[in-house]
């Protein structure tokens, strides 16, 4: 690739990235996150306690619907799979579950998960997971392939390849999301874990892969920052970097964007769930809705 002065250290700042990323990138908007407006209102408590409200019933449904005794359970992250770590431990006190072993997808997920009493073990150690639930960044209508791991606020181990280990190793799985993640036509961000080594020519390649239809930015480790990931780059404990792909036109098949992206080298895995057995636990404003692949359009109400 012309135009590229390699930097000798995979995470240094000083990258010159190649001159066509760069023009392409110039007016690039980041990630949603990066996107916020400075000093937008926070939303009114009565509004806040009723989404915490339908997410509720929507991970109550999740472990009432799916969860029976004597099964190993995937626990995935994000506020809806926390409600249901809660709710779990609540019937294993009650007696109304028993012998449930956990598998949490973080750290995080596993201090919730040992608070609530469920006892955990991990999914290296082997045990077959009967059924995972987990929160999704968005789910595509019809499929239900799900995109996991964009990029949130808070800094930290990013732990979506994990979460998607867990997922992929169930028997089934059940995303639980707001309605207004559900849709045809999925837009956004989708992270791509790569190998240290040679990042910008994975970059590049993956740039001209979607060349017109999406940007290509290395994730900073706290902060925004540039194509490039700034001067601190995040970097994964295994040395890998993420980069956020982020589509500006409608996605009409996630499937193909994981296919294709499997195919680039130095790709060493991606935030898109797809091909698995999967449910939605979809929550909305006075009602919870379980999808399949068979039953997957949520009529316009």
């Amino acid at each position: 690739m012309e135009g590229v002065a390699r930097a000798s250290v995979a995470g240094s700042s000083h990258v010159r990235l190649p001159q066509r990323w760069r023009l392409r990138q110039r007016h690039a908007v980041p990630s949603s996150a990066a996107r916020r407006p400075r000093g937008r209102a926070v939303a009114c408590a009565a509004s806040a306690d009723a989404d915490v409200v339908h997410l509720f019933d929507a991970a109550k449904l999740t472990v009432d619907e799916f969860v029976t005794s004597g099964m190993v359970v995937g626990l995935g992250s994000g506020a809806a799979s926390g409600l249901a770590v809660q709710y779990l431990g609540t019937r294993l006190r009650r007696g109304s579950l028993n012998g449930i072993v956990g598998v949490p997808s973080s750290a995080t997920c596993a201090s919730e998960a040992e608070k609530a009493g469920i006892k955990i073990s991990s999914n290296d150690e082997g045990p077959q997971i009967d059924f995972a639930f987990t929160d999704a960044d968005i789910i595509e209508e019809g499929t239900l392939a799900a995109v996991i791991g964009r990029r949130k606020i808070e800094t930290g181990e990013p732990s979506f390849i994990q979460e998607k280990g867990v997922v992929k190793s169930a028997g089934k799985v059940a995303f639980i999301i707001d309605k207004d993640k559900y849709v045809n036509g999925v837009e956004g961000s989708i992270p791509v874990l790569i190998k240290s080594g040679n990042w910008i020519d994975t970059a590049e390649e993956i740039d001209d892969l979607f060349l017109g239809d999406a940007e290509v930015w290395r994730r900073p480790s706290i902060g925004t920052a540039g194509p490039s990931g700034g001067d601190f780059p995040l970097i994964t404990k295994e040395g890998y970097h993420i980069l956020d792909v982020i589509f500006t036109t409608p996605i009409e098949d996630l499937g193909k964007v994981a296919e294709d992206l499997e195919n680039i080298a130095g790709v060493v895995d991606h935030g898109i769930i797809c091909n698995t057995t999967s449910y939605a636990v979809v929550a909305s404003k006075g009602e919870v809705q379980v999808l399949n692949q068979k039953s997957s359009v949520i009529p316009n109400t």
